[in-house]
């Protein structure tokens, strides 16, 4: 989301909220692993499909690619398929019908990749039956590729529709604030119901959650803006929150959760959160945040607010334009340091500016381009970091450590965005480390460099795994035979 992703840059996000570590790492150093902690049972990794699965979302490389572990051929390359296993569908605020002479006002910047097409476009027609179900075929098709290949499905509003806005312009109210008439609280959580229960009959695909906001206490949502958005006051969310649970629960979709409210910054979910009553958060199953706030923020407080109420939390979107993926992995290191989510989610797989994407393309032909290296290191954690596993304690805020009781397999992986350094895995609070080899890949992110290598192995002194990072580099080590 290049424009309002831009907002915070490095040093404003470190100004914004307080710093919990720094990603920079230079001398050599060492890891202690605890296995006696548990921060959850991972869930797994995802992203948004919205705009890039608008223009590809009928492409089974990059369906394959993406939600799979296959090895994938792309550009006369071999790629790692990532593996995720989360998509979440944008339900579109967009259409360019007329409904009794009013039609959608589009903000001048917004490109038409970015305009999402919605199903309830005229507000006269209230049989769903009616509705325009043939929209959005594109990521419609992503989002049941993603389900054929074992995804899971959240479904979330960038923006309501065009026609429930005060000013018809589905990026936002001229002044920035609040921009969806009262009259139609409950029509967007019935628009938003109505499409979780078609998904289920129609399409094969069974949402899990469903969000109805996208950082809706943000103010940067304006007539102008550069996408669909929409500010929504959190008291005014908790009315659309009641609407949404009852919606859902009258198609019979009571088994679906609602999350919210995807916040931008960890302060500012907090904030949202703090704001809800009991009544609103009985009806929250989980949290989710967005990880614009960067290196600052309080990720800790987040989630001790969040666990201590009992609810999920995810980290439903990130992303930065550091095409080398290095700041993307410091970044991920310290949430799973400290915001301990249980799922982690990259907003735009693939995107036309350089860096924002795991794959760039071209905005005006729609031509998919060439490969960031951030697709190398984001591989290093999502193929090895596995649904199911348990997220153990790793004592900096480079490193990640999970573990798979069945395989009794214990996975590291570390960034190093410095000099080159020895690193050291201390795992003498284990009860066995096994002395054969442990499996080593690596993403070394200078020109040249080394992307998502399976490199040579490495042998364990005692409960002590040294390993040599190379300078701007990713590594994971797999140990299999570990008991805590």
């Amino acid at each position: 989301m290049v424009t309002r992703r831009t907002v915070l840059s490095a040093a404003a996000a470190a100004a914004v909220g307080t710093t919990l570590g720094t990603s920079v790492a230079s001398a050599d150093t060492t890891i202690s692993v605890d296995p006696t902690a548990n921060f959850g049972t991972w869930e797994g990794w995802g992203t948004s499909l919205a705009w890039w699965a608008n223009v590809f979302g009928d492409r089974d490389d990059f369906a394959n690619l993406f939600f799979t572990t296959n090895t994938v051929s792309y550009g006369g390359a071999s790629l790692p398929g990532l593996g995720m296993n989360i998509a979440r569908y944008n339900l579109g605020a967009s259409s360019w019908n007329t409904v009794n002479g009013e039609t959608m006002v589009a903000s001048p910047n917004i490109p038409r990749f970015k305009q999402i097409e919605g199903f309830w476009q005229d507000w006269n027609v209230t049989d769903p039956n009616q509705w325009r179900w043939a929209a959005d075929a594109k990521q419609r098709a992503a989002l049941t590729k993603a389900v054929a290949r074992g995804a899971m499905t959240e479904l979330f509003a960038n923006s309501p529709m065009w026609w429930m806005c005060l000013n018809h312009n589905p990026s936002g109210a001229s002044g920035g604030g609040n921009n969806l008439q009262s009259w139609n609280y409950r029509q967007h959580a019935a628009h938003l119901a109505e499409t979780a229960r078609r998904a289920r009959d129609s399409w094969g695909v069974n949402f899990r959650t469903v969000d109805p906001f996208n950082e809706p206490v943000a103010t940067w949502w304006t007539a102008t803006g550069t996408q669909e958005g929409c500010h929504v006051d959190a008291s005014i969310q908790r009315t659309i929150l009641q609407y949404l649970r009852e919606e859902l629960n009258a198609r019979g979709l009571s088994g679906v959760r609602v999350s919210a409210s995807d916040e931008s910054l960890f302060d500012q979910a907090r904030s949202t959160w703090a704001a809800f009553d009991a009544a609103t958060r009985s009806v929250v199953a989980q949290v989710n945040v967005h990880g614009y706030q960067y290196e600052g923020g309080r990720r800790d407080l987040l989630y001790t607010d969040v666990r201590s109420a009992g609810k999920i939390l995810w980290n439903s979107e990130y992303g930065d334009g550091d095409g080398t993926g290095l700041r993307m992995a410091g970044n991920l290191c310290l949430d799973f340091r400290w915001l301990h989510p249980t799922a982690w989610c990259y907003w735009q797989v693939m995107d036309p500016t350089a860096g924002w994407g795991l794959i760039r393309y071209d905005g005006s032909s729609l031509q998919a381009g060439p490969v960031e290296t951030k697709l190398y290191v984001l591989a290093q954690f999502t193929r090895h970091i596995r649904p199911g596993m348990r997220i153990l304690g790793a004592s900096t805020d480079t490193s990640v450590a999970a573990y798979d009781a069945g395989a009794r397999r214990l996975v590291l992986a570390a960034v190093n965005s410095g000099a080159a350094q020895t690193i050291t895995f201390d795992l003498s609070r284990f009860t066995t480390v096994p002395t054969t080899t442990a499996a080593r890949w690596t993403t070394v992110t200078a020109s040249g460099g080394d992307r998502y290598v399976r490199r040579a192995d490495v042998v364990p002194s005692g409960k002590l795994v040294r390993v040599a990072f190379p300078a701007g580099s990713v590594q994971t080590v797999q140990l299999d035979g570990v008991v805590l």
